[in-house]
């Protein structure tokens, strides 16, 4: 991905490190200033990730968010969580707080090529297959699909108003859902990451229709899914 950075010095020498030990990302410049974004967007139109510093003096973060068509995915950067709440607002990818470790900032990229990946097949025909319902092939949206459950050597695929019964095994259609969208949380359960209201303990609450549904929570799956989500915390 083509990515830039908007920082203070201090930050801006950090990340231009991590970006050059990541393999994904291409660099195309850092910058202290909007104006000179803004000049670059006016050019091109392959920035497909921006790393933005809250902290860079006399300089409206938010405001400059606002003021620009460009459908680049962010990733900001900050000395504390204060600014987490309305950065979200924004449909941010992820928010860091610094000191930033490697790992972290990893972890972040990982979610925006993600991102990046959801963005590409939601242009395309991938977001649809076909289910055997009775003698015919019925087609689905991949953003309808609210939950999968197994059902022994059979899988519900369920949408808001629909239920297929499919013969086929849970490892098998997992590997054919995209990850940004899909997630597996229990051994019985696949559940679509946008349509969750609410994470508890052992289980999640999932919106289907105008009820919500309780969802098991395996442990061994736990962490993976609070790493596939953003979670405004230290």
């Amino acid at each position: 991905m083509n990515c830039i950075i908007c920082a203070n010095k201090n930050s801006s020498q950090l990340l231009e490190e991590f970006v050059g030990k990541s393999s994904s990302l291409n660099l195309l410049g850092t910058f202290g200033d909007s104006i000179s974004i803004k000049a670059l967007f006016s050019k091109r139109q392959d920035i497909d990730l921006i790393f933005l510093d809250v902290d860079i003096p006399e300089m409206d973060i938010f405001n400059f968010i606002n003021s620009f068509d460009h459908q680049a995915n962010i990733i900001i950067v900050s000395q504390d969580d204060k600014h987490a709440l309305k950065a979200f607002e924004f449909n941010i990818v992820d928010y860091l707080l610094k000191p930033v470790s490697f790992s972290r900032f990893c972890k972040a990229v990982d979610k925006a090529i993600r991102y990046f990946a959801s963005k590409e097949v939601s242009n395309s025909d991938a977001n649809e297959i076909f289910i055997k319902k009775g003698p015919s092939l019925v087609k689905l949206k991949l953003k309808d699909i609210i939950y999968i459950e197994a059902l022994e050597n059979y899988v519900t695929v369920n949408t808001g108003d629909e239920k297929y019964t499919i013969h086929f095994t849970m490892k098998a259609i997992e590997s054919q859902l995209p990850s940004f969208l899909f997630t597996r949380v229990h051994r019985s359960y696949i559940i679509n990451k946008s349509m969750i209201q609410a994470i508890k303990e052992n289980t999640l609450e999932l919106t289907v229709g105008n009820t919500l549904k309780s969802i098991p929570v395996g442990k061994s799956f736990r962490d993976t899914l609070l790493n596939d989500i953003n979670v405004m915390a230290r």
